[in-house]
């Protein structure tokens, strides 16, 4: 069966009673933002490529109150936390600027704090996540972008949006090591209801595209296999792009052709693994600008052979897929009714997508829960609203 995925309204709860048990007050407000999946374009944000994701119904929610002491004080939900539950640091100055620590969750909201552009102001606050973390749903950015959403919230101070992912993405590079590109705090910002949204790295250009009717939905599939960003793995293949880029003296591979990459190989001036890592992000820029258009045509066959050939890319060129998401995908597909299946985020585990009829979404469900060696989670899926303030004093 499908997880159910818990309402805004009931994460609320829980986190407002956990910060009356806290703090012994009630909060004013929550920013709330939400994961992402990425139906396609994988490995091509850092590229300065296009990507459409969509945002989720998964959100991170951070709510508090401000005080007047010069000290963020922050407690999460997750039991699972690592060293603890409960943090509090002094708020940055020129002098004492904020440093990343333990422990390494609150590290994403001390980026935050240390960049937002805003009055900085001490605060007392709870959070609270239903984005699954390390299944490549972007954990990591619903926290920053509900956070910056919050410090918007208490001092009344709007940034640009563009600017506001971009602090956000910082954050994540300085605080958690994570050279990660800015589709996921984009798509958390600017995420709209019925919408998947194509993004282009390199102006930040936004574009909605309504989601067609059909009888068809999107079933994400967590493999449960635990990856980690900011392993030395993720790191290489960036590196590994720019250095391709820079023997054509281009500034990404956003600007080299796959005929201009075939004539670099032909030369003997480029090894098979380089070749294989560049080939998957120019082709994997044009499928993603052909996906955009099979959707709004709601051709839907052909979105799906795209994300086949997607995932089909990731695991033989860039090699950034693994055993768990490559049985998961191939098992998805041999059942009627699936058009395109692929892994989704930065690999080496987390989350497959999956678009199915609607009367197969139980289908694939069985055949993978019957024949999966692990515990796999099922979440059905529809594009969500992005950040936004609530108050929670009316």
């Amino acid at each position: 069966m499908a997880v159910e995925i818990p309402s805004v309204e009931d994460l609320l709860k829980k986190g407002i009673a956990s910060f009356k048990e806290k703090f012994q007050s009630v909060p004013e407000l929550a920013g709330i933002a939400p994961g992402r999946v990425n139906l396609i374009g994988e490995h091509t944000d850092y590229n300065e490529g296009f990507v459409f994701p969509m945002a989720l119904p998964m959100v991170a929610i951070v709510l508090g109150k401000r005080t007047n002491e010069n000290k963020c004080k922050i407690l999460t939900t997750n039991k699972h936390a690592d060293d603890s539950q409960y943090v509090e640091f002094s708020l940055p100055t020129d002098l004492e600027p904020l440093k990343p620590g333990k422990p390494n969750w609150a590290n994403y909201i001390k980026g935050v704090v240390q960049y937002f552009d805003g009055p900085k102001v001490g605060f007392n606050a709870v959070v609270i996540s239903s984005v699954p973390p390390g299944s490549g749903l972007s954990s990591s950015a619903a926290l920053e972008v509900a956070t910056y959403t919050f410090l918007e919230g208490l001092v009344g101070h709007k940034t640009d949006t563009k600017q506001k992912a971009s602090l956000c993405q910082k954050a994540e590079h300085n605080f958690a090591s994570v050279p990660c590109g800015v589709m996921d705090q984009l798509i958390s910002v600017h995420g709209e209801e019925s919408c998947v949204t194509l993004i282009d790295c390199r102006s930040l250009h936004i574009m909605n595209v309504t989601i067609p009717a059909s009888n068809c939905v999107f079933l994400i599939v967590n493999s449960n296999v635990h990856h980690e960003l900011a392993s030395s793995e993720y790191s290489v293949r960036r590196q590994t792009c720019e250095e391709v880029a820079k023997k054509f003296n281009r500034k990404s591979l956003r600007d080299v052709t796959l005929v201009e990459l075939n004539k670099l190989k032909s030369s003997n001036n480029i090894d098979d693994e380089m070749y294989r890592r560049a080939r998957h992000v120019i082709t994997e820029n044009e499928r993603t600008l052909k996906a955009v258009e099979a959707l709004k045509s709601n051709s839907i066959k052909e979105f799906g052979h795209l994300m086949n050939e997607s995932h089909n890319s990731l695991s033989k060129d860039y090699e950034v897929s693994c055993e768990e998401l490559d049985f998961l995908v191939q098992t998805a597909r041999e059942v009627d009714g699936v058009y395109g299946s692929r892994m989704t985020g930065g690999g080496f585990g987390g989350c497959t997508v999956t678009l199915v009829d609607k009367s197969s979404v139980n289908a694939v469900i069985k055949r993978i829960s019957d024949s999966y060696k692990k515990q796999a989670d099922f979440f059905v899926v529809k594009p969500s609203p992005g950040a936004r303030v609530m108050s929670l004093t009316s």
